[in-house]
């Protein structure tokens, strides 16, 4: 049974950064796609940003690009999204996936993912 847990949350002023990391356990790390999607009260849980093991690519929404930057650590089997300039627009809690069978059309779709950790919140506020 793989778990996930998130960390790195926290409140900030805009322009700041943060990192979230996202510890894995269970299961061979390098076997598993993993992704980032964010949530805000009242809408479903949108895609951030993935990494797909089968192609070794990362892929990101378009309002994360060239701001967001995810990586992975193999010897801590952990996960991290790097977030820099960050806006109002950002808070959302923020959740970690994983899946060894998602299938590369599939890595935008929450219901599509099968295993979630419980959620770091991040807060942009001046």
């Amino acid at each position: 049974q793989v778990q996930l847990r998130e960390s790195g949350g926290g409140l900030v002023q805009p322009g700041a950064s943060l990192r979230l990391s996202c510890e894995v356990s269970g299961g061979t790390f390098s076997r598993y796609s993993l992704a980032w999607f964010r949530h805000t009260p009242g809408q479903e849980r949108k895609f951030v940003a993935a990494f797909n093991y089968r192609n070794g690519a990362s892929y990101y929404e378009d309002r994360a690009k060239g701001r967001f930057t995810i990586s992975r650590d193999g010897a801590k089997k952990t996960m991290f999204l790097q977030m820099n300039n960050l806006n109002s627009d950002d808070t959302a809690i923020y959740y970690c996936a994983a899946d060894s069978g998602i299938i590369l059309s599939s890595l935008r779709q929450p219901g599509q993912w099968d295993y979630w950790g419980q959620g770091t919140q991040v807060t942009v506020s001046p």
